[in-house]
């Protein structure tokens, strides 16, 4: 039994090893979060409906997604080594003074889970999120980690990855995005499901804008 269960240890961690050298050249040819559309939409019984995505290089995505993603997710995210520790102390202290358990994730974290796993909330999954974001930042490039976040991050129902997003709410190719769109689109990130970039409410407009203004900083 214990032979076994070292096996299966080591397993994992040469396969995931082994998965995280090999994007660091290919694209992903789709993601856990994908996959569990797929699932959800069959718990409910619903018909099968295709997850709109189509992957893109990294040059032909326009500087200002970049800037927007940065600016609203994880402004320290060149700084950092995968784990913003200053953020996660503030989470935790705000959480033992009573309030509700704010997230901390940086976008590194945000590509372990989204890549390889579920959304569960567990610390099972958790310390799965910390294995696997310690070998994203290992061996990924900081280019290549905000790469391939762009094009799986979900932007709205079955839609992920900034090209499918960009022609589907502006009929321009991720290249083409103004600053605008950009942050838009970025706003929509905590809940795509619920902030709609297609019908921007009060609260994505205001979000919009803080994350335009921060860019603004940035280039400057």
């Amino acid at each position: 039994m214990k032979r076994g269960f070292g096996y299966a240890i080591a397993a994992f961690v040469v396969g995931s090893v082994l998965s995280v050298a090999v994007l660091r050249y290919l694209p992903p040819p789709t993601s856990a979060f994908m996959l569990n559309r797929h699932w959800e939409d069959w718990q409910a019984g619903k018909d099968y409906r295709p997850i709109s995505q189509q992957w893109v290089d990294g040059g032909r995505i326009s500087p200002h997604a970049y800037a927007a993603v940065v600016a609203s997710e994880d402004q320290l995210f060149f700084q950092h080594n995968g784990f913003d520790v200053e953020a996660i102390g503030k989470a935790w202290s705000h959480h033992a003074r009573g309030g509700k358990l704010r997230g901390a994730s940086t976008i590194s974290q945000q590509v372990a889970k989204n890549l390889f796993l579920s959304p569960a909330r567990n610390w099972t999954r958790k310390a799965l999120e910390i294995w696997f974001t310690v070998l994203i930042e290992a061996f990924w490039s900081k280019q290549r980690i905000l790469e391939i976040y762009l094009n799986i991050a979900e932007f709205g129902d079955h839609l992920f990855g900034v090209e499918a997003a960009s022609r589907r709410y502006f009929g321009v190719p991720a290249q083409q995005m103004t600053p605008a769109q950009a942050a838009l689109l970025a706003a929509t990130l905590p809940n795509p499901l619920l902030l709609k970039a297609d019908r921007p409410s009060a609260y994505v407009a205001r979000r919009q804008s803080w994350i335009l203004a921060q860019m603004r900083v940035a280039g400057r």
